[in-house]
C-alpha cells in the first residue's frame, strides 16, 4: 500500500468548489486547506506508484485545479527493499574470500559494457 500527500494550488474564488469535490471524491480525502492562500492539502492511497498516479491525474484535472504535485510518498514495497539492503552485509562476502583470484570478480556497475 502506498499513501502520498497532494498540495493543491486553485483560486481563492474556486476554492470552496475545489475543497468539496476533494471531499466527495472517492479519489482523495481532504485534510487541510487555506483559501487566503488558494492551497489545499490531501492523501491518495493505492496498491502501487501506477494507481497513484492515475489518481494524481485526475485531481490535476478536476475543475478549478490550477496544479497538484505530490509531496510526501510512502511505498510499502519500498520500504521492503531499504530493510533488505540495511540488513545485507556492506562487502559482498566473495571480496573476503582469499580462494577466490581476482581476476575472476566481475564488476558489473557499468552498465555501458552490460549493453
Amino acid at each position: 500500500m502506498n499513501i502520498s500527500s497532494i498540495v493543491i494550488q486553485c483560486k481563492q474564488e474556486n476554492f470552496d468548489s475545489v475543497k468539496q469535490w476533494c471531499e466527495n471524491s472517492d479519489i482523495c480525502d481532504y485534510h487541510f486547506g487555506e483559501q487566503k492562500l488558494g492551497k489545499i492539502i490531501v492523501t491518495i492511497e493505492g496498491e502501487g506508484v501506477e494507481e497513484e498516479i492515475k489518481k494524481l491525474t485526475k485531481i490535476q484535472k478536476a475543475p478549478g485545479v490550477i496544479t497538484a504535485d505530490m509531496m510526501m510518498s510512502y511505498q510499502e514495497e519500498l520500504d521492503g527493499e531499504i530493510k533488505k539492503l540495511e540488513a545485507a552485509d556492506a562487502v559482498p562476502s566473495m571480496l573476503n574470500d582469499d580462494t577466490i583470484d581476482v581476476k575472476d570478480i566481475v564488476y558489473n556497475g557499468d552498465l555501458r559494457k552490460k549493453f
